[in-house]
């Protein structure tokens, strides 16, 4: 057996049903075997001073399942002795369980044609991101039958939002189950609040090929970025997901329900596009001016987008949405991000370098721009941004409140995400992380190549060439 570090266990854990989220025993230490068909931990409890262990294993199709967690133990060895009965090197995978289906395999090429996205995952330089996504897909509850054809085909980027929010969840210690065909999850915690969240992406009204089509630059006027073809874009796919009346099912009327959305409207589109979603939440947006040098904010409430159609903004304001208790965002949904993650915590690119760059959220008081980083994502520069010490799934995750909600989004049930409420006419934000990237791109080069700066990176021809090749987020 191999020995876990910490931020590895923060990894592996995301297969249990709870996450991380642990009562009493805690986890003390970790094994994995080499095989990686099985992994465990020792927990110790402090007020009862007795040791137990968790032992997960892979079953023939792969799938993450628990096949040993027991309590009591006097010591650490003994604790340890019990786990190794379950963590064997070359041992048989765990049986499927009578009258439940066979997994698709995520990387077994099926009938249908994959997406050039999708044959990249087999390259070395996307392994980190390729090895993290089947993790996360295999530690899944219980996806639906189109879920591997939808990957490996023309609607990635939607599976891997799933697999995303998958682990937001559970890094937050939340049970996540899928026993309804939809929404797509319940989440809930220890205290006995929940919430319903089924996800969704905005995409383009004309497909292009994720892989080779280049990134757009955001419009360059503010009417534009926060009332345009974005904003457009966020309206038609929340009201396509409401006029399917999820909060009526029976099982989950009565409780919150919440939308989950990314964007993928056009390529890059998720660095920009931020501001047009709270612009249609909300009906307004903000611009700074500057006067003898003095830059100032100020708000501009609006009532439509810029479209042909008649499309209002202020979604959360007009008193008619109030079964929807909040939209939930991130700007970080890439391949980039599983390969990422995995980097930080591991602390190396497997003979790579990760280097992302882009804008931080400047806390001063009275501050109006954000400032510019460039860093490695496994030095410890980076990994300090955090708590942790590596990104968190979270780090991008917010909720947008509906503040006319017939059943509230409760806060506890993502305690660390970013969340923005409606108080007295103004947004107020309560931020769990310190640090809050605005946007970001990732640039990944062989180990051996030279480390690049700021300010040679965003015009060279290699970034270029990398956001040719996939998401850069």
């Amino acid at each position: 057996m191999i020995p876990m570090p910490q931020a590895m266990f923060d990894i592996y854990g995301l297969a249990l049903p709870w996450g991380l989220g642990f009562v009493g025993p805690m986890p003390l230490q970790g094994w994995f075997t080499a095989d990686g068909a099985s992994w465990g931990i020792v927990t110790y409890d402090d007020e009862a001073n007795v040791f137990g262990c968790v032992a997960m294993r892979q079953r023939v199709d792969l799938v993450w399942t628990k096949t040993l967690e027991e309590f009591g133990f006097a010591s650490l060895e003994l604790a340890h002795e019990r786990l190794c009965l379950q963590l064997v090197e070359g041992a048989a995978r765990e049986p499927i369980p009578s009258g439940v289906g066979k997994r698709p395999y995520l990387y077994k090429p099926g009938k249908k044609k994959s997406s050039n996205l999708f044959k990249q995952l087999s390259t070395k330089r996307r392994e980190m991101a390729a090895w993290m996504i089947g993790y996360l897909y295999y530690a899944l509850p219980k996806p639906d039958a189109n879920w591997v054809p939808d990957f490996q085909g023309e609607n990635l980027h939607t599976r891997l939002w799933e697999l995303h929010l998958l682990a937001c969840f559970r890094e937050q210690g939340r049970h996540v189950s899928q026993e309804h065909s939809s929404p797509d999850f319940h989440v809930s915690n220890r205290m006995g609040e929940s919430a319903w969240i089924e996800a969704v992406t905005t995409n383009p009204s004309l497909r292009y090929d994720h892989a080779t089509t280049y990134a757009e630059p955001p419009p360059s006027q503010a009417t534009e970025q926060c009332l345009g073809e974005a904003a457009k874009r966020y309206a038609g796919t929340i009201n396509n997901k409401l006029i399917k009346r999820y909060h009526e099912c029976p099982h989950v009327s009565g409780q919150p329900f919440a939308l989950a959305i990314a964007d993928f409207h056009a390529q890059g589109s998720m660095t920009w596009s931020r501001p047009a979603l709270i612009s249609y939440l909300y009906g307004f947006y903000a611009t700074v001016h500057e006067n003898e040098g003095i830059k100032t904010a100020a708000r501009v409430n609006v009532s439509h987008l810029l479209s042909d159609k008649a499309i209002r903004a202020g979604l959360f304001v007009n008193g008619e949405n109030n079964d929807l208790s909040a939209i939930i965002f991130s700007n970080g949904c890439s391949i980039q991000k599983f390969g990422r993650v995995l980097a930080s915590a591991a602390r190396t690119g497997n003979g790579y370098r990760m280097t992302r760059f882009g804008k931080i959220l400047d806390r001063t008081p009275g501050a109006l721009e954000a400032f510019d980083f460039c860093l490695d994502v496994t030095s410890q520069e980076y990994r300090d941004l955090w708590p942790q010490g590596y990104e968190p799934w979270s780090a991008e995750l917010e909720v947008f409140h509906n503040p006319h909600a017939n059943h509230p989004f409760p806060k506890g049930v993502l305690p660390e995400a970013t969340h923005w409420t409606l108080e007295c006419d103004e947004l107020q934000c309560e931020a769990f992380y310190e640090t809050q990237i605005l946007r970001s791109r990732t640039l990944v080069q062989r180990a051996s190549d030279t480390p690049v700066s700021l300010e040679n990176l965003i015009s060279s021809t290699e970034a270029r060439e990398q956001a040719n090749e996939g998401w850069i987020g």
